[in-house]
């Protein structure tokens, strides 16, 4: 059995986490493989094999991501491409999608035995389309964001099938999956969906009208977005790790992506107790 280890050792703890880690699946049997950057902090782990991000998420059986949210949709990128199973353990302030948290390590052992669920999560397509053709294409696994810088209101259209089903003034929009729903959608005030339903949720962002509000479409919905800003100044995200211009005459397809990212609950219900400690009582 072979795990790749990705941590993100700009996290507090996350170092000594990601070498502990790597000391209890060596004392499993298990082989650990880690990417190229991490070799001088493991330069007394032997038995580490090393190569690219790519390349050990190809070889690996389980990717586990060590930091916090972000560390997770990094690591997302290379799970999903691969069909690798992702267990996320948080050494970060929320932590939302992690499954473990810093002092559970002993329960990595159950990656050996097969003792975990694993939940499968819905990811978006976001395509740039110029002139009819596709000049590129992103996918989320939490949310696909539209806005102008320093928050200047502009004006939007969806459609679907050819036909406007919505139009609105706002500084922006989210386009999240159901995983996304407790990320920047929640901020901007749409609900919390179960992570496991599949739906595009679109949440406006500041939005210039009393009656603009969240809206969800089947996940076999192909939506399409446009702008009409004066200077051209919009820009899209792709679950904050990517940014390109949209002009005027462009057009932003979202749809459900073929990809799917499988998520490990090594402790089973860990959303459900993560809304409840995470969302529901005050961070600390």
């Amino acid at each position: 059995m072979k795990i790749a280890v990705m941590p993100n050792f700009g996290k507090l703890h996350a170092l000594k986490t990601a070498l502990e880690c790597c000391d209890i699946l060596n004392a499993l049997g298990i082989e650990v493989l880690a990417e190229n950057c991490c070799k001088d902090e493991f330069a007394d782990k032997s038995f580490v094999s090393f190569g690219t991000a790519e390349e050990i998420a190809a070889e690996c059986d389980i990717i586990i991501a060590i930091g916090g949210d972000g560390t997770i949709l990094t690591a997302s990128v290379y799970a999903s491409a691969n069909n690798k199973p992702l267990l996320g353990i948080n050494t970060g302030r929320l932590g939302f999608m992690a499954s473990m948290e810093r002092n559970e390590l002993e329960s990595l052992a159950k990656l050996k035995t097969g003792d975990y669920c694993t939940e499968e999560r819905m990811m978006l397509d976001a395509s740039l389309v110029r002139n009819g053709k596709t000049v590129s294409s992103h996918t989320a696994l939490n949310d696909v964001v539209i806005a102008r810088p320093y928050s200047k209101i502009t004006d939007y259209e969806i459609f679907t099938d050819g036909i406007a089903v919505s139009s609105m003034r706002s500084d922006g929009m989210v386009f999240a999956t159901p995983t996304g729903s407790t990320a920047y959608a929640l901020s901007a005030g749409g609900p919390i969906l179960e992570p496991e339903t599949e739906c595009i949720q679109l949440t406006p962002i500041c939005p210039h009208s009393l009656f603009s509000r969240t809206m969800v479409f089947k996940s076999e919905r192909v939506l399409e977005v446009r702008h009409y800003s004066d200077d051209d100044s919009v820009y899209f995200s792709v679950d904050g790790k990517f940014s390109c211009a949209l002009t005027r005459d462009e057009r932003l397809i979202i749809k459900k992506s073929e990809k799917k990212l499988r998520l490990i609950d090594i402790k089973g219900h860990s959303f459900f107790g993560a809304v409840n400690s995470k969302l529901m009582n005050p961070i600390k």
